[in-house]
């Protein structure tokens, strides 16, 4: 691995590692050893979307042998490094495209979610396994998503259900959310629990209008 790669994926770590950061699912996936990071290169290139996918196929056969635990795949970008959020959430929706597109020529969706993105049911899906987007840049309005790349972080849908059978997910749940408030210094306006509306509305972190469409379409 290059040296800049290196570099880039040490201080993913070190953000998800702050003291503070709220998601304390995530840091215990970190201290567990259970987040995988590719580093590539411009969120708006197709260059690397096939080296992308089966970064993620790997990650999901390694997911689906390991045990109980929560994992996570971070894709983490070099660029662009100045770019708002109506521009980020249009390239994240890019290559979310592009990757279901090569992905749907090996696998159908999976079949336990809903490829609609106006579903409450609805969850991106790579190799027949859903995934709840969640997606960082420097200038999200989140600082709890403020992390210098664009990153887009593919976290396993099944597990949140399996979480949601234990006695520990609704503590967990409402402990996150307290600490996003007391990082953030506001609830998340777009969160909402999965089935209640599209889980669309929460991954680039953008705040949207009435009146946005998500793009997604399974192709």
């Amino acid at each position: 691995m290059q040296e800049e790669a290196i570099t880039i994926i040490n201080s993913f770590h070190s953000f998800l590692g702050n003291k503070d950061f709220p998601c304390v699912a995530a840091k215990d996936a970190l201290v567990k050893g259970n987040i995988e990071v590719m580093v590539a290169t411009h969120l708006a290139c197709p260059a690397d979307d096939k080296a992308i996918l089966y970064f993620i196929y790997k990650f999901t056969q390694a997911y689906r042998n390991a045990g109980k635990g929560f994992y996570s795949a971070a894709v983490i970008f070099k660029g662009p490094d100045d770019i708002n959020e109506a521009m980020f959430d249009t390239l994240m929706w890019q290559r979310l495209q592009a990757l279901r597109s090569l992905d749907a020529q090996y696998y159908k969706y999976d079949e336990r979610v809903d490829a609609d993105p106006l579903s409450g049911n609805f969850s991106f899906s790579l190799m027949e396994e859903g995934f709840f987007i969640v997606a960082m840049h420097p200038n999200s309005n989140r600082p709890s998503r403020q992390f210098k790349y664009p990153v887009l972080v593919f976290n396993p849908h099944a597990q949140f259900e399996m979480m949601k059978r234990t006695a520990g997910y609704e503590k967990m749940k409402t402990i996150i959310r307290k600490r996003d408030l007391a990082y953030s210094g506001s609830i998340n306006p777009m969160l909402t629990n999965f089935g209640e509306a599209s889980e669309a509305y929460q991954y680039s972190g953008r705040v949207y209008d009435a009146e946005w469409q998500c793009p997604f379409k399974n192709q």
